[in-house]
């Protein structure tokens, strides 16, 4: 019998995967220590995006956390966090001071492993990175990135490429402690993970520690984890309800159920685990659930997007009301996938990848470059595993004004006097921050939203509901159903309640609802509140067409961005009065930021 050894994702991978990674730390510690107490020893315990979402969403420190996560398991458990090679828990690349300062700083906060990948299988950004993690007396378990193209496509992405980036390597000389095969987006065919780790367990020899990494969101999990660990892999990753299944790991239960009768054993004691998975759901029982974080997604394999970014693009096309134009951007992203230079989907290329397929829906195809999908394929992010299509790179370098590249990411980032060290050093003077090195990495990792938490005005945007109204829905005693068919004038509404946001055929706003006084009894009234308009990409603020006060009808210009030196205008998504404008002409805008509301 074979003991398989299993990392517990839950509280990192499975929070991004159906949380978009906006979880509270009170809300899940319990559910750790019962993990701890059921006998489980090694856990996903932070980084990726649960680094720069503590900042950006709960007005948290992502360092607490850590601390408070090494508290909750002990000091004897093997907590690991997630690296992307130079650009560590950031979508941007850093400098060489801050890589080096990232893996400083982690081995403070408690962490034991860390998990180091590169989305483009560039060896050259796991060399400086890898040899940090080790210098600060970590141990790194470097990364061969997977995903299985989308039908009709070519090149890459086969036993042969992740041959020859693990033998690049070793010929890298790169330390390491262990080795991962990382499948972000579930699909790689159990048939090339079975030839992938045969031939990797062939070339590292039998002692080599081998792990390997999927999802369930294509359906392929365990079929996944049986090839690997027949071909020789002594480590899977295993996830916890309610955080399991759909685009996250499999549940520790169900791999528990598929090795039965097998000569394999995970060596845990199902019951301890169930009765901590019902610890867990308990502590995430109010947080919003999204229906396709709990589902497989037959789609996948066209448009290889990983758990964490298919739910928190979703998300993003439902709060702006355009969830209709999903099957078109999956069907846009095989072209965008083949024509970027087959980049594996995983952060951040998995972002490129979903924004420039947005874009290509949105605006027509291809005309207009995502500025990170341009860089990509221009070459500031490294060496893409084939080359980019010629005619995007054009229209790239004419969009962005840039020229393609093969200087490596670290050297361009060592010669920009906007990052490292003392760049963040000189913001936090500048604001009166301590300079302390924590605040000068928060600050290098997560710019304006980083400096917003340091000055105590974070904003605070994790999805909960009511759990008295879920509670009363579940027992029936709800004072009313939550869907209802509204006619006014003659027009029928299909109107859905859940918590303080109220859908409207699709559309999502935020209301106030409240118990009313009405002549005749009761009523429940909804108070419309501000609704805010976001931008839908990155641009500085080129016009400003009207100002608080104004009369704006649904689909009018509210200001007009210039990006990719293009202008981009911002429409009213509702009819009412500008309630307030919160940019100025020539402030540089980041995707997502607010831009006005109206009331």
């Amino acid at each position: 019998m074979k003991k398989v050894t299993f990392m517990c994702t839950a509280f990192r991978d499975g929070f991004q995967s159906v949380y978009g990674a906006r979880v509270f730390t009170k809300d899940f510690i319990p559910a750790v220590e019962a993990a701890r107490d059921a006998g489980i020893t090694y856990f996903e315990a932070g980084g990726g995006a649960r680094y720069q979402s503590l900042y950006f969403y709960c007005n948290e420190d992502a360092f607490d956390m850590m601390d408070q996560f090494r508290q909750a398991t002990g000091p004897d458990a093997n907590l690991q966090t997630l690296a992307r090679g130079v650009n560590v828990v950031g979508l941007e690349s850093q400098s060489s001071d801050i890589i080096n300062l990232h893996a400083k700083l982690f081995k403070k906060h408690g962490i034991t492993t860390i998990r180091n990948f590169d989305a483009l299988n560039d060896v050259n950004n796991l060399v400086y990175s890898g040899q940090c993690i080790v210098n600060n007396g970590l141990k790194h378990q470097v990364c061969v990135t997977l995903m299985q193209l989308p039908p009709g496509c070519e090149g890459a992405h086969d036993a042969d490429f992740y041959e020859m980036t693990l033998r690049g390597i070793l010929d890298a000389d790169i330390p390491f402690d262990s080795v991962c095969f990382k499948d972000a987006s579930g699909t790689c065919v159990p048939s090339t993970v079975h030839e992938t780790i045969k031939r990797a367990r062939k070339i590292l020899g039998p002692d080599a520690f081998i792990h390997y990494h999927t999802h369930e969101t294509a359906g392929i999990s365990v079929q996944g984890n049986m090839a690997a660990l027949d071909a020789g892999a002594d480590a899977i990753d295993l996830s916890m309800a309610p955080c399991s299944g759909g685009t996250c790991q499999p549940d520790i239960l169900v791999m528990w159920h598929a090795l039965r009768g097998t000569d394999y054993d995970l060596g845990i004691d199902p019951d301890k685990i169930r009765e901590a998975e019902e610890v867990f759901k308990e502590g995430m029982s109010d947080y919003f659930l999204p229906p396709e974080a709990t589902s497989v997604e037959p789609l996948i394999p066209w448009s290889p997007m990983p758990g964490g970014a298919l739910t928190a693009n979703t998300q993003m096309l439902r709060d702006n009301g355009i969830m209709d134009k999903y099957p078109d951007m999956i069907k846009a992203m095989r072209e965008v996938v083949e024509k970027g230079g087959y980049g594996t989907s995983v952060t951040p290329v998995s972002q490129f990848y979903f924004q420039q397929a947005f874009n290509n829906v949105m605006f027509g195809p291809w005309e207009k470059i995502a500025p990170p999908y341009g860089k990509m394929v221009l070459g500031y992010f490294g060496k893409t595993p084939v080359p980019p299509d010629p005619a995007v790179v054009k229209l790239a370098s004419e969009q962005l004004e840039l020229e393609p590249t093969t200087t490596p990411p670290i050297e361009l980032n060592d010669a920009d006097p906007k990052k490292g060290i003392e760049a963040a050093r000189a913001v936090c003077k500048e604001h009166g921050f301590e300079e302390t090195e924590e605040n000068i990495f928060i600050v290098a990792a997560c710019q304006d939203k980083g400096v917003a938490f340091l000055k105590g005005e974070a904003e605070i945007g994790v999805r909960k509901v009511d759990k008295s109204q879920a509670a009363s829905q579940a027992d029936g005693s709800a004072v009313g159903p939550a869907a209802y068919d509204v006619t006014v004038n003659g027009k029928t509404y299909n109107l859905h309640i859940d918590g303080n946001t109220a859908t409207v055929n699709g559309k999502a706003y935020s209301v106030d609802l409240r118990e009313g006084a009405a002549e005749g009894g009761g009523a429940l009234v909804a108070t419309a509140a501000a609704h805010e308009v976001h931008a839908q990409m990155p641009g500085k603020v080129l016009k400003i067409m009207l100002q608080p006060g104004s009369t704006v009808a649904e689909g009018q210009v509210i200001l007009v961005l210039e990006a990719m030196k293009m202008e981009v205008p911002v429409n009213a998504t509702v009819a009412g009065t500008i309630a307030s404008i919160d940019v100025a002409v020539g402030e540089q805008v980041a995707n997502g930021q607010k831009l006005a509301s109206v009331g």
